[in-house]
């Protein structure tokens, strides 16, 4: 049940991605009034993981979840029926300000109940279903978008949230968020920590990049040739299915590198060398940097989220939501500032910015060294 919901809450997050161009066309907008669509819905994103710990302190994960997910279902719909694009830009406001309470939830659940022997584990069992639902969100919506128009999927996404609100409400009642009050103190002693600053800011550079790249490609493509589709676009993510390979592995591939910071500079390594075969302005081998791309991308995030979790201690939910709160801050920006690159000098121009902020990933994860694993072994 909640893969489920966390499968359909990244299909609101990231199903209007491929289609932005289309969202173009149909209300006349330039390229930076598109890109909106998703800038727009993640920006809540990165400040929401701590300031609902403030706002929802007395919910239970069940309650919160399930209002979240009601809401989110019943703007969805409003969203497939809307025709004015001011309407579609504030329902995204709206739906930005409930999709981090659904996914915080579920992390909540998993970070509370998981032990320090098998938090890398669970992390990346959650990192998978993640990659799942932001992989077929955007296929579906794109394959959707060409036979039936964009409308339709954005409706089944909606019902589909209804629904699931009330197959939870039998489900059995659960703990409290567990989020807290994070007083000013704390968080400064979080990010103090040398390798929690130096994974949150290496994140943001890493999320910065991705999101990036996803949102300005469909619009690339289309410029290399004006006949590609939303199906073919939607297939270009296909890619992000190898970052399962990734969080899936987690602890297999930490010990082959024999260590967390090492294995995220292997990574890391891998992104870059995938962001540079997007220079080649080719469908088919744009398609096949995808995967390289999107490797390296889950290979660091599904590294970065276990371990600096297994570091928290008790103060899990802080240290999480910090890192949350990087990782989607990054992502915000991403979605929009490089694409002032892309407008004014061009596709080349365009990466190569992502490649100085992935450099700048790099460093900061070089940097960790070796005295992040003065901390407990990294392998379950």
């Amino acid at each position: 049940m909640l893969y489920a919901c966390a499968v359909l809450v990244l299909f609101v997050l990231y199903a209007a991605q491929p289609i932005q161009p289309v969202f173009k066309e149909t209300f006349a907008l330039g390229d930076l009034q598109a890109v909106i669509f998703t800038t727009v819905i993640m920006l809540p994103l990165s400040v929401a993981p701590i300031l609902y710990g403030y706002l929802l302190e007395n919910f239970s994960v069940k309650r919160m979840l399930r209002v979240s997910l009601l809401l989110l279902g019943i703007l969805e719909i409003c969203f497939a029926l809307s025709h004015s694009y001011a309407a579609l830009i504030g329902i995204r406001a709206l739906q930005g300000v409930l999709v981090p309470a659904a996914l915080t939830s579920i992390v909540s659940c998993i970070s509370l109940s998981a032990t320090a022997g098998n938090m890398q584990r669970s992390m990346g069992n959650y990192v998978a279903i993640t990659i799942l639902g932001g992989f077929l969100g955007r296929f579906l919506s794109g394959i959707s978008s060409e036979y039936f128009g964009w409308r339709p999927f954005f409706m089944l996404t909606g019902i589909g949230l209804v629904v699931l609100v009330f197959l939870l409400s039998g489900a059995e009642q659960d703990a409290r968020s567990g989020f807290g009050k994070p007083a000013k103190k704390e968080i400064a002693d979080i990010l103090g920590v040398r390798h929690n600053m130096l994974i949150c800011a290496a994140i943001f550079c890493v999320f910065f990049v991705f999101q990036g790249m996803l949102n300005f490609l469909p619009f690339e493509l289309r410029h290399i040739n004006g006949n590609t589709g939303s199906g073919k676009t939607g297939f270009m993510y296909a890619g992000y299915l190898v970052g399962l390979v990734a969080a899936l592995n987690v602890t297999r591939i930490i010990r082959f590198f024999q260590g967390a910071p090492q294995a995220m500079r292997a990574g890391m390594l891998v992104y870059i060398t995938g962001l540079q075969v997007f220079h080649i302005q080719s469908f088919a081998v744009m398609f096949l940097a995808m995967f390289v791309f999107c490797l390296g991308m889950f290979t660091v995030h599904s590294l970065a989220a276990g371990w600096i979790n297994k570091l928290a201690g008790r103060r899990k939910s802080i240290t999480n939501g910090l890192y949350l709160s990087f990782y989607y801050a990054g992502g915000t920006l991403g979605t929009f500032l490089p694409g002032v690159f892309y407008h004014r000098w061009g596709w080349h121009a365009f990466v190569a910015v992502l490649t100085v902020v992935s450099l700048a990933a790099l460093g900061l994860i070089a940097l960790l060294g070796r005295r992040a694993l003065d901390a407990p072994p990294d392998a379950d």
